[in-house]
């Protein structure tokens, strides 16, 4: 079985992504007001595109035509925290993680983009929400 990575990201109003690994034979792009929206068109587009590339008797692995896959979504830090609104605030977010509310702002919309640990520490922060929301009885 193979797998096909998917980068998430946010833009403007809307969520993006891409696949542009090379076994695709081509890149497949889309975008979507909605999380689990962009993953449905995304999912509908490979499919397509793999019927496409089947049409034109494009090389494709066995496992990609036969549709033994699995998709791996990596959501860019402005997407993770556009997906948790509504649900967590940014102020908890730079509360847990101690990363001023302001530049929470700042990649969530794009403008920035966190180094790594920075990254680190906003996800750390998440799971340490998750865990101390799990622990209530």
């Amino acid at each position: 079985m193979g797998k096909i990575q998917v980068k998430i990201g946010w833009s403007g109003n809307n969520y993006s992504c891409v696949a542009d690994d090379p076994v695709l034979n081509g890149i497949i792009a889309v975008t979507n007001k909605t999380l689990e929206g962009l993953k449905k068109d995304f999912d509908d587009s490979l499919k397509f595109h793999i019927e496409g590339c089947m049409q034109d008797n494009d090389v494709l692995p066995e496992w990609l035509a036969s549709g033994q896959y699995e998709i791996d979504y990596i959501l860019e830090t402005s997407a993770l925290i556009h997906s948790l609104d509504g649900v967590l605030t940014r102020s908890a977010i730079a509360r847990v993680s101690g990363i001023n509310e302001k530049l929470i702002g700042h990649y969530a919309s794009g403008y920035r983009n966190p180094r790594p640990k920075q990254r680190e520490r906003i996800i750390n922060g998440i799971h340490t929400i998750s865990r101390e929301l799990a622990s209530v009885v």
